[in-house]
């Protein structure tokens, strides 16, 4: 079991370094579409897509550079009694704020999965049926199959109108990775409890 762990702690590690590592980048994604948006404005006709694709940008960089923040501990955090405390008595604490972290992303996970059925034209209550429908659909009829399952896609209210499914999709996936990589760090605090480390 323990073997288990480690290797889990591990690859999600190495899968939110690497991503979170990549993301670092994403601020140079959202600088450059704000200075096209800026020379376009000057220039020429303003570009209907660039603030909304900023904030998408922003989204994508947030979200997906979360868990390599929860990794790296560079979350804000109240040091007042916290800095002088002993290992052992952070690791407790942290592992008590880590339970509050997970139940509020399994919250998020949810409300993204049910966002996201919304942006696919589902307008009832259970979301993952929906999903389940959508998989089958998918299976037995291909794309056509899974679009019969599928009702009106969302589309923004801006003159621009993207569809909102491509970054709700962009939190399912952080979220639950930010989720991952809160069981990760969960681990690791039980570890210290125990007076090893992974």
């Amino acid at each position: 079991m323990r073997s288990l762990a480690c290797a889990y702690v591990r690859g999600v590690d190495r899968f939110n370094k690497g991503l979170g590592l990549v993301m670092i980048w994403g601020v140079f994604v959202m600088a450059g579409i704000l200075l096209w948006s800026s020379i376009s404005k000057t220039f020429f006709h303003p570009s209907l897509w660039t603030l909304e694709m900023a904030q998408f940008a922003m989204v994508a960089y947030y979200v997906l550079g979360g868990p390599y923040s929860i990794q790296m501990g560079s979350n804000v955090r109240m040091d007042l009694f916290y800095a002088e405390w002993s290992h052992k008595k952070k690791a407790w604490f942290d592992a008590f704020t880590v339970f509050v972290l997970i139940f509020y992303l399994c919250i998020l996970v949810y409300g993204a999965f049910s966002s996201t059925a919304y942006s696919l034209g589902y307008f009832g209550k259970e979301p993952f049926v929906f999903y389940k429908d959508l998989f089958v659909g998918f299976l037995t009829g291909g794309v056509d199959g899974a679009s019969e399952v599928m009702g009106h896609l969302e589309r923004s209210p801006t003159a621009w109108r993207p569809y909102l499914w491509p970054i709700k999709l962009v939190m399912i996936f952080g979220f639950v990775l930010m989720l991952m990589q809160a069981v990760a760090e969960l681990i690791k605090d039980i570890a210290r409890i125990q007076g090893e480390e992974i």
